[in-house]
Formats: structure tokens, C-alpha cells, sequence
């Protein structure tokens, strides 16, 4: 199986995204979607944890897009995930797994998830107004070091963890512009350890002996804050 090893580059921290605003009782919110649908990225929840697949391409656009977040203080970033093609790891060694949407929300946005369903019907609607932009994200904002820091690790008021809501078949990550950051590093962290593994080994859905991945937690105590594991793995190209 082949598959690029080619570097990050400027060109993959710049997305093309469609900007929609939507208002409910009395407040306008900015909501930024991929301008283009996800066809390689997906994501599910599996009994106790949530399971993303992403090959480079749309793991980067996914990574490029929680960088948008942390610079993003006014801001929902809409990852429209039910309908992409089913990953090929789903289904493998579960069969509980439900297809879930993603939001991304800085802190400071102060959005109900509970407001979500009524507020992505408007920006659905058929005569919703978009414009075209192309983001583009400075590349000091994703570090040459991949993974948590320690110091994120022991920070026992988890102040730069992503918090976790779900509503309306959407999982909401709600957190700082470090927790954003940080997260986007260990899907980066992906999308370059993969290609090169997929180039050389031999690739089965769900098996161990082919595994790349990173997990945006890690902390032992997950359960007592009503969180769950966010496991991310590499998956080759499933869909063109």
C-alpha cells in the first residue's frame, strides 16, 4: 500500500471554510464548517470512549481546524461527521458504536450544547447564507513538540483539557486555546507518524499489528469528571 511521506507544509495549515451565522433568542453565533465535506475522517462513540478515524489529508484539515478553535474565542467549529463514509475500522471489535458530529467551542463562546440542535437546523436550511474563506493558521501555533506537556499532565484542575458534552448526535470539545492546541499536536502527530507505517505494513481494520494512534487524554481519574477516552487513529484512505 502506498502512502506519502511528505513533511507538513504551510499549505496544510490553510483550509477553505464556509462562515454561517445563525441567531437564537436574541444572539447572533458565527459558525465555521469545512467548506468542503470530510471524506476520510470519522467519528464514533464505543461503549465507554470516542473512536476518530482520519487518513493525513483530513486528519490535518481536522487538526488545522482545532487550531482555528483556539484562535477562535467567538466562534463554533462544525464538523458536519455522521455522513462521511463508514471508516473501515467501524464495527471491529464493537458493535454499540453510534456516528457522531463534532463542535469545536473556545471557552470564552459560552454556548449552550443544549441550543445545538435548533441552531444547526438554520445554518442547514436550504436558503442559509454562506461565505467562502480561506483560514490560515501561523504555523508557531502547533509546536515541533508532539504530545501533552507535563505540565498539562499534572494539572489537577485539568484547566487545559477539552470538556465534553453531547447533544443531538454532536460531541461538543469545549476548552482553552491550550487544550485546542495541544490537541490538534497529537492529531498532527498522527496524520505523520501513520503514512509511513500504511506504506510498509500490512493494514487490518482494528488489528494489532498495525496501530498508529494518540489519545487527548491522560489522566487516571477520567471517570470522576464524566469524561471519556477521545482516541485518534491513523487510517489509510478509505474513501475518494
Amino acid at each position: 500500500m502506498a502512502a506519502s511521506r511528505a513533511a507538513l507544509t504551510r499549505d496544510d495549515l490553510r483550509l477553505k471554510v464556509a462562515v454561517q451565522r445563525g441567531r437564537l433568542g436574541g444572539t447572533d453565533f458565527r459558525v465555521i464548517r469545512p467548506a468542503r465535506p470530510l471524506k476520510n475522517g470519522a467519528l464514533y462513540k464505543a461503549r465507554d470512549w470516542y473512536e476518530m478515524y482520519a487518513d493525513r489529508t483530513d486528519g490535518r484539515r481536522i487538526g488545522t481546524l482545532m487550531l482555528l478553535a483556539a484562535r477562535s474565542p467567538r466562534s463554533l467549529i462544525y464538523l458536519p461527521m455522521r455522513t462521511t463514509p463508514t471508516a473501515p475500522g467501524d464495527g471491529v471489535g464493537w458493535d454499540d458504536e453510534k456516528r457522531l458530529d463534532l463542535v469545536l467551542a473556545h471557552r470564552a463562546v459560552q454556548f449552550r450544547p443544549s441550543r445545538w440542535k435548533q441552531l444547526r437546523e438554520r445554518i442547514n436550511a436550504g436558503n442559509a447564507p454562506r461565505e467562502l474563506r480561506t483560514a490560515s493558521i501561523p504555523g508557531r501555533d502547533l509546536s515541533a513538540d508532539h504530545g501533552l506537556k507535563a505540565s498539562a499532565r499534572s494539572d489537577p484542575k485539568h484547566s487545559n483539557l477539552l470538556h465534553q458534552a453531547v447533544y443531538a448526535e454532536t460531541l461538543f470539545l469545549t476548552g482553552s486555546t491550550t487544550a485546542f492546541r495541544e490537541a490538534a499536536q497529537e492529531i498532527f502527530a498522527v496524520t505523520k507518524d501513520g503514512p509511513p507505517h500504511a506504506a510498509t505494513e500490512h493494514y487490518v481494520p482494528g488489528a494489532c499489528n498495525y496501530h498508529v494512534c494518540r489519545s487527548l487524554y491522560d489522566w487516571p481519574d477520567l471517570e470522576e469528571h464524566d469524561w471519556d477516552q477521545f482516541h485518534v487513529e491513523f487510517c489509510p484512505q478509505w474513501a475518494r
